[in-house]
């Protein structure tokens, strides 16, 4: 890390639902550059009287920015975290974005009991998170890993089952399928590289109290 690199606190936000609650709390406490959106076509937005960096990535790329240090802290659901496993200082959760990781399968193969869907195939973003789930439960699962639309490998019949992020099951509904497991909540959280956690402890550890307060004032309304 450079002593250029020391002045400037390198900000990592994901593409997609997060990003705009994301940057509007960080800008109420003036951690803003101008023409931060999520469609920016500049990589690094900089903004140098506040000696402020950002960087906006790809969602699953995030915790990897902030793992390795090219950026120091960084905005992110602990869905992603969880997945990725990433050797990261989890500081915060700034308690928006809720959604739920869910097991699911279509209504026609609803069964009684979870380990009644042992040895089906499973179609998921999130292998890591599958796995560890179906181990603990004691379930031996083919898991298929897919990037796209989740719910429309059992409609093909790539897979009997899916995991899968909602936030309100209506996509569920309108393709047939029902939730059997919920397996665990996730929201935003606010994360550090271990570095930089310590060498730019006071500004990085002075925005997660300012992002406390400011969380729990919103909550408390």
């Amino acid at each position: 890390m450079t002593s250029s690199d020391m002045d400037y606190l390198t900000i990592a936000l994901p593409k997609g639902k997060l990003f705009t609650p994301s940057a509007n709390l960080l800008a109420r406490l003036g951690y803003t550059v101008p023409g931060l959106k999520e469609d920016s076509r500049k990589l690094i937005l900089t903004n140098e009287e506040a000696k402020v960096k950002f960087i906006i990535t790809k969602t699953s790329d995030l915790p990897t920015y902030v793992e390795y240090g090219a950026a120091d802290i960084g905005v992110i659901g602990k869905d992603v975290l969880l997945e990725e496993t990433k050797d990261v200082y989890e500081l915060l959760d700034l308690k928006f974005g809720l959604c739920r990781m869910m097991m699911a399968v279509p209504q026609a193969l609803k069964r009684e009991k979870l380990s009644d869907y042992a040895h089906l195939r499973v179609a998921t973003k999130y292998p890591n998170v599958a796995e560890r789930f179906f181990h603990s439960e004691g379930m031996q699962m083919e898991i298929i890993k897919l990037n796209g639309s989740i719910e429309l490998a059992p409609i093909v019949g790539l897979a009997e089952v899916i995991i899968d992020i909602v936030e309100t099951g209506r996509t569920l509904k309108e393709n047939n399928l029902v939730e059997i497991a919920n397996i665990h909540a996730s929201t935003a959280r606010f994360i550090a590289n271990r570095v930089s956690f310590k060498m730019k402890f006071a500004r990085i550890n002075q925005l997660a109290e300012d992002l406390k307060v400011l969380i729990e004032g919103d909550n408390a309304i």
